[in-house]
C-alpha cells in the first residue's frame, strides 16, 4: 500500500472558500460554540484499511499556516475583516480533535471542538480520503490522464453547442473535496482557464490565488444546521442564519444555500427583505429544473425583477447537465454552475468516492439535514428530526 509520506495539503488556502467566509462570521458571532461532525461514506468503498495513511496526513497538518502571501492575497478582498486575518495567521490544526478509527475496514471519523476551529477540518480530510484512495486504487493514472480527458470532453462541448448563444454561460470549480488529487484539480482548472472562456472562477482558494481566479463561496449546509440549536426558536433557526450572515458580509458573498430543510421550507423564510437584499440562491439537492422553476415564481411573486438575481447550481453537474439548464433558465435569470467531482475526478476507469462529513450536533444537541434529495436527509437523532419536521409544517415521512 502507498504510504504517501510526504505532505498531500501543502498550503493553508487549498480548501474550499466557503470554509473560510463560514470561519469569520463564526469568529464574530458564535466563539464559544461546540460542535461535532461525524464523516459518511455513501458508497460501498472499504475505506478503514487506509485510516493510518489518514492520521499521519492529519498529523502532518499541523505544520500549516497562513503564509505571508497568503494573508496579504485574503486582506485584499473586501470582506475579509483584520482582526479575523491575525487570528487566522496564529491558527493551528489541532490534531486531537480528530479521532480515526478502523472497525471492520469501514473508515470511523469523528471531530469535536470549537466551531471555529473544527470548521476548516471537513475539506481537507475529504480530499485527503480520495487521494489516498485514487493513489493506491488507480497508481499509474496522473493528471496527464485526466487532462487528455478533459480536452476530449471539451472538442464534443465546442461541437454540441456551436450554434447556441453561450454569451452568459458562467462556469465555477467546486471540485477540491473529492478531487482524485491536487494535481488533477490544479491541471484540470489550468487547462480549463486556458482554453474555456466560461470558466470564471474556483471555490478553492489556493487555486484561484496562483492562477488569478476569482474565489466563490458562501455558506454550506453546516451554517443553517448549526443555528438549528443556536437560535432560542427552532422555527426562526434559519430566519438567524440568513440574518446573521447578511450581518456579516452586507452586500457581499449573498448567495443563500436553500436545501438544508428543504427548498419549500426556505422559501417560506426567505421573505421579500431577505430575496431584495440576497443576490439569489444555490442549488445543491433535488430536481433541478422544478427547483429553478420554483425560485423563479418566487421572485415574480414578490415583485422582484429576475434578472437582478442569480442562481447557481451545484448538484452533481457535468457539462451536459449545464447546457441543458443553461437553455432552460439563461434567458429568464442570471444563471451560474458549479462543477465539481465531474471536473476533478472525472477520467475513464475512476469512479470517484462519495463521501461527506457532516455536523452531527451543535452545543451538545443534535442537528439535521432535510434534503431535496432521497438519501441526503441526515439527522443521528429522530426525536429531533421529527421536530424540524414539525416546526416547519414539512409533510410527514418515515424518520
Amino acid at each position: 500500500m502507498k504510504q504517501n509520506n510526504h505532505l498531500i495539503v501543502k498550503t493553508f488556502l487549498d480548501t474550499d472558500a466557503y470554509k473560510l467566509h463560514m470561519q469569520q462570521a463564526i469568529f464574530y458571532h458564535y466563539k464559544n460554540v461546540y460542535v461535532a461532525a461525524k464523516f459518511i461514506c455513501r458508497g460501498k468503498n472499504f475505506l478503514g484499511c487506509y485510516s493510518n495513511i489518514l492520521y499521519k496526513q492529519i498529523s502532518m497538518m499541523k505544520s500549516l499556516t497562513l503564509s505571508h502571501e497568503e494573508y496579504l492575497y485574503m486582506n485584499s478582498l473586501p470582506f475579509f475583516k483584520k482582526e479575523y486575518l491575525h487570528w487566522l495567521k496564529k491558527f493551528r490544526y489541532n490534531i486531537s480533535q480528530v479521532k480515526i478509527n478502523n472497525y471492520h475496514n469501514q473508515l470511523h471519523i469523528h471531530i469535536t471542538g470549537l466551531w471555529k476551529e473544527v470548521i476548516l477540518w471537513e475539506v481537507p480530510i475529504l480530499s485527503l480520503i480520495s487521494e489516498i484512495f485514487h493513489s493506491n486504487f488507480h497508481p499509474k493514472i496522473s493528471s496527464q490522464n485526466a487532462v487528455k480527458y478533459l480536452d476530449y470532453k471539451l472538442i464534443k462541448f465546442f461541437k454540441y453547442t456551436k450554434n447556441i448563444d453561450l454569451s452568459d454561460l458562467k462556469i465555477i470549480d467546486f471540485g477540491t473535496r473529492r478531487r482524485f488529487s491536487y494535481d488533477v484539480q490544479y491541471s484540470v482548472i489550468k487547462r480549463l482557464k486556458e482554453t474555456f472562456p466560461f470558466l470564471i472562477g474556483s471555490s478553492n482558494y489556493h487555486i484561484a490565488r496562483i492562477l488569478k481566479l476569482k474565489p466563490f463561496g458562501t455558506q454550506a449546509h453546516e451554517w443553517f444546521q448549526a443555528h438549528q440549536q443556536i437560535s432560542s426558536n427552532l422555527k426562526n433557526s434559519q430566519i438567524m442564519a440568513l440574518q446573521t450572515w447578511l450581518n456579516q458580509y452586507q452586500s457581499h458573498l449573498s448567495i443563500a444555500l436553500t436545501d438544508s430543510i428543504t427548498m419549500d421550507a426556505f422559501l417560506n423564510d426567505f421573505n421579500l427583505h431577505f430575496s431584495s437584499l440576497y443576490k439569489g440562491i444555490r442549488h445543491d439537492s433535488g430536481d433541478p429544473v422544478q427547483w429553478g422553476e420554483k425560485a423563479l415564481r418566487h421572485y415574480e411573486k414578490l415583485g422582484i425583477d429576475p434578472f437582478t438575481k442569480t442562481l447557481v447550481f451545484s448538484d452533481n453537474l457535468n457539462f451536459e447537465k449545464i447546457i441543458s439548464l443553461y437553455k432552460k433558465f439563461h434567458n429568464r435569470i442570471n444563471v451560474i454552475f458549479g462543477i465539481g467531482t465531474k471536473l476533478t475526478c472525472d477520467i475513464p476507469y475512476v469512479e470517484p468516492l462519495n463521501i461527506v462529513i457532516k455536523l452531527v450536533t451543535c452545543n451538545g444537541k443534535p442537528v439535521a439535514k432535510i434534503s431535496d434529495s432521497p438519501g441526503k436527509t441526515f439527522c443521528l437523532d429522530k426525536k429531533f428530526l421529527k421536530e424540524l419536521y414539525e416546526a416547519f409544517k414539512l409533510p410527514v415521512k418515515k424518520y
